[in-house]
């Protein structure tokens, strides 16, 4: 099956595809005598899982050690569970970070009349915070 094919099939988009297989997630796929790209199943479940990983919030870097781990059959289920605990921690300090950014921005609009005036905590404390 050519790129647009395997987009459709995969979900993935073709430029994404082609972004894949520039960074080495996905194998150089083989060429028509046209030149087309030309996939196939394997490489369909492989853009699956990638496409899966990504969904999840796996950093490329992490989706390539997924997929190496994926191939190995002689792999640790230990190895592959260290990769989700580190992605689990970093998702974990996001949401601290978000919840601490939503706290201080509730703070401030509650502090923010809304009227006509041009005074407003919220634009005083971005002027504030980036100087």
């Amino acid at each position: 099956m050519n790129i647009g094919q395997a987009a459709n099939a995969s979900g993935v988009p073709a430029k994404t595809i082609r972004y894949y297989e520039s960074i080495g997630l996905l194998r150089p796929a083989p060429r028509s005598g046209g030149g087309y790209r030309v996939y196939d199943e394997t490489d369909l479940s492989v853009l699956r899982f990638i496409q899966r990983a990504r969904s999840m919030g796996f950093a490329v870097k992490d989706v390539s050690n997924l997929l190496k781990l994926w191939s190995d059959r002689e792999r640790s289920s230990a190895d592959v569970k260290a990769v989700a605990m580190r992605h689990i921690e970093e998702i974990d300090r996001k949401m601290a970070e978000m919840k601490s950014i939503r706290s201080t921005l509730v703070h401030l609009t509650h502090r923010c009349h809304g009227d006509d005036r041009p005074d407003c905590p919220i634009i005083d404390d971005l002027a504030r915070n980036g100087s």
